[in-house]
């Protein structure tokens, strides 16, 4: 299981969308272990179509539950 901090959440207000890189995007042709930082510049939520600057880490600096 990934750690939290290797797991990102959207950010849009409706969304909430969590990218596991241990489940990839099947959507988005993302394989299984992909790392978010991984990620092209191109790819987009699956739920709402919104960028990567969109997520932020779940745990560690600059992430969710950090305000």
């Amino acid at each position: 299981m990934a750690k939290p901090e290797e797991m990102y959440q959207c950010q849009t207000v409706n969304c909430g969308c969590i990218y596991d890189p241990d489940r990839g995007d099947r959507r988005g042709k993302i394989k299984k272990g992909t790392q978010f930082c991984d990620l092209g510049d191109d790819w987009r939520c699956p739920v709402c179509g919104a960028s990567k600057k969109m997520f932020k880490p779940l745990a560690g600096p600059g992430s969710v539950k950090e305000k």
